[in-house]
């Protein structure tokens, strides 16, 4: 069974699926969340709040999440 990680505002991710969960200050993930954004997969979980986690996902959607990737990370690793 796969483990749900929550993300904030009541929204989860299959832990098994992520391949990242990346801070959005730098250029480059900037750039990726914008081609995401033109391509189509892009999923914004952030409820209009300041994103400060970028989660990359196995199937090439990218989660804009407002929880710091920090917690996200100890979320992942709770039994």
């Amino acid at each position: 069974m796969d483990k749900l990680i929550n993300i904030g505002f009541g929204n989860v991710v299959a832990s098994n699926r992520v391949i990242s969960i990346i801070s959005p200050e730098s250029a480059p993930i900037k750039r990726l969340i914008q081609e995401t954004r033109e391509k189509g997969y892009l999923i914004d979980a952030t409820y209009g709040r300041k994103t400060r986690s970028v989660i990359v996902m196995d199937s090439k959607h990218i989660i804009l999440s407002a929880i710091q990737p920090e917690t996200i990370a100890l979320r992942t690793n709770e039994k």
